[in-house]
């Protein structure tokens, strides 16, 4: 009765956090229309097609506000703004590497396009999705605003009026904003390039008048996973969520399982739970997932989702049961060797693919939600996910606003992805500074992370404080999250990497600890003896003694995800020489080389393997 009504609050809370349109979730597996392809485009570094003279917004009517078409009539009709092939950008995709012009711009584009109305049942409706757009969009269509989202890494949507909806060449402009404030997520000082633009798909969602808007189905967290094993029975548990209100009723199936069950709706909120019996529980070594099918009238939605428990006993994590040891690495959103940010599936191939040539089992996806691609690919692949908003930093914590801001793109990262099996950890945030205010804020995230979804991990990646030879791991928020994580360069950022020989470490956690980032910067290419800084040498001398540091941990030690997988843009980094505006962290280069480095870590992935192999025929 108490997981009854925990639901329950989950769903009136879901019911109330909307700060635009519910967001639908699962767009691949319903009717949808691309709207990727060329749009127009517009720069706009004064915001001239917002406000007027007077620096007021403009009226919605008004011909130099350039979500109008503004198309003269005669000759004599002043003409100040037009959309031409002349300018044209891919979307998806970030305009930074599309154009010279803009590789270092932060302000203003108008995109724009036309399309024309998708087939449409008489009671259909059409929403308007967005995967992406970094960071400010307002949206309009035949000169009628529809809506505006903050975030550039979470996915919002808007319902077009029947009345706005045109049969042909429906006028579609878009606002994009992606300048720094000191009172967003992230804010004025991150380590990565601020790629502008419609980063991710645009789509067309053709749905009922009354239809599903988000789900979940997966293991009920609460049993004993072992004993379910054992008697291959397994409760699994989940909800339904309706745009509105109705009385009629909705039909939940897993054919593979031969499971069926008929849910009477009798509001916009549905629970249910059943038991089933030899399910293949997803893991990395067995990636499985079920073809899920939730049908409501005429709509039927699929989605293919596997079940696991994630959890912590004492200073270990286990999956289904099992402890797990997490070979990880970090990875931003980026192709290197295109300099841009990645969207496709074939991107999420090349940058998990390379994961799992690395020995991994597990990615940190950093420091924001990466594109959908990646998620439903590890899924398929067996890579567990550490997913992450982007509160990086020194954020505004005493500001109530940037905190809702925060709690909002926390709800659309799990909103999106509450369903893939891959993620066992949602992250609030990186490397915040120590104090009152941060820690009640960062603690607010993990209690609200917690409240959505109490079937992953939760945490962050904290900062260590060290003195001497003594690293100690104290931070108060440490004492919120599920595990404890932390960042460490000992041996860049601070000394040599030799001084891990004799360092030491503590935490004041009995938790499991994880090691969320290490690493050094080598240019690719560049050799030299290992004591000097940006070469090849020093940077596999540095893994190396990480690596023989971490052989040396506490029995707590779960996991580690070095810092990172492929070098990646950063205005901070400004060696003429070595960096050149790249971030070198990269174990591969940004031609898409792998450094020395990457086999060190490779061979210590495989020996965690060998061992754990062994510790299983024992057994």
């Amino acid at each position: 009765m108490k997981r009854y009504f925990l639901r329950l609050i989950l769903l009136l809370q879901l019911a109330n956090s909307n700060a635009q349109e519910t967001l639908i979730t699962n767009v691949e597996g319903r009717r949808n229309i691309s709207l990727n392809g060329t749009w127009h485009y517009i720069i706009d570094t004064y915001e001239t097609g917002f406000y007027d003279y007077r620096f007021k917004e403009r009226k919605e009517t008004d011909n130099g506000a350039y979500w109008n078409r503004n198309t003269p009539k005669s000759k004599s009709d002043l003409i100040e703004h037009q959309y031409s092939d002349k300018s044209s950008i891919n979307v998806p995709g970030d305009w930074n590497s599309q154009d010279r012009q803009f590789l270092h711009y932060e302000g203003t584009v108008w995109y724009q396009r036309d399309f024309d109305k998708p087939q449409m049942q008489n009671n259909d409706e059409v929403y308007l999705y967005f995967g992406a757009v970094n960071y400010e969009a307002h949206v309009y269509l035949n000169g009628k605003k529809l809506g505006t989202h903050k975030g550039g890494f979470t996915p919002f949507n808007f319902k077009i009026p029947k009345e706005l909806l045109l049969e042909k060449d429906n006028f579609l402009v878009v606002k994009v904003d992606n300048k720094r404030h000191a009172d967003e997520i992230p804010t004025l000082n991150t380590d990565w390039w601020n790629y502008g633009g419609i980063t991710r798909d645009v789509k067309l969602v053709i749905v009922p008048e009354t239809f599903i808007s988000q789900y979940t189905i997966q293991l009920d967290q609460h049993q004993d996973i072992s004993e379910s094993i054992r008697k291959k029975t397994f409760q699994v548990s989940g909800w339904i969520k309706l745009n509105q209100a109705t009385n009629s009723k909705a039909v939940v199936e897993i054919p593979e399982l031969k499971f069926r069950k008929e849910i009477d709706a009798k509001s916009d909120s549905i629970f249910f739970s059943s038991a089933l019996k030899n399910i293949q529980l997803w893991s990395p070594e067995n990636p499985k997932l079920y073809n899920v099918k939730f049908t409501f009238g005429n709509e039927i939605i699929s989605e293919k989702i596997g079940f696991r428990k994630i959890e912590v006993s004492g200073k270990k994590i286990l999956l289904n049961g099992q402890e797990i040891f997490l070979r990880g690495i970090s990875i931003h959103e980026e192709i290197p060797q295109q300099i841009r940010r990645a969207h496709s599936l074939d991107d999420a191939k090349q940058l998990l693919g390379w994961a799992k040539e690395l020995g991994c089992n597990m990615v940190r996806l950093a420091h924001y939600p990466h594109n959908e691609n990646m998620t439903r690919l590890a899924d398929e692949m067996g890579l567990l996910v550490w997913s992450e908003i982007p509160v990086y930093w020194t954020i505004d914590f005493t500001n109530p606003e940037v905190l809702k801001k925060a709690k909002k793109q926390l709800d659309e990262m799990i909103e999106r992805d509450r369903n893939k099996a891959s993620i066992i950890i949602w992250s609030v945030g990186n490397e915040t500074p120590v104090s009152e205010a941060r820690t009640t804020f960062m603690s607010t995230l993990v209690k609200r992370a917690k409240s959505r979804d109490d079937s992953r991990l939760i945490s962050a990646a904290l900062e260590v404080s060290g003195e001497g030879n003594l690293n100690k791991i104290d931070d108060p928020l440490g004492a919120f999250a599920d595990i404890v994580s932390c960042n460490e360069y000992l041996g860049w950022y601070r000394g040599l990497p030799n001084d891990c020989e004799t360092a030491k470490w503590e935490t004041i956690y009995d938790k499991p600890l994880f090691f969320s980032e290490t690493g050094a910067d080598a240019k690719a290419g560049f050799h030299a003896d290992k004591l000097t800084r940006f070469s090849e040498e020093y940077q596999q001398w540095y893994f190396e003694e990480q690596i023989a540091m971490m052989k040396r941990m506490p029995d707590n030690y779960v996991g580690i995800s070095p810092w990172i997988l492929a070098d990646f843009r950063s205005p901070k980094r400004n060696n003429p020489e070595y960096q050149e505006l790249w971030n070198r962290k990269g174990l591969i280069s940004d031609e898409g080389v792998k450094k020395k480095a990457f086999f060190v870590l490779q061979d210590y992935y495989k020996s965690i393997i060998s061992d754990d192999n062994a510790k299983r025929l024992k057994k």
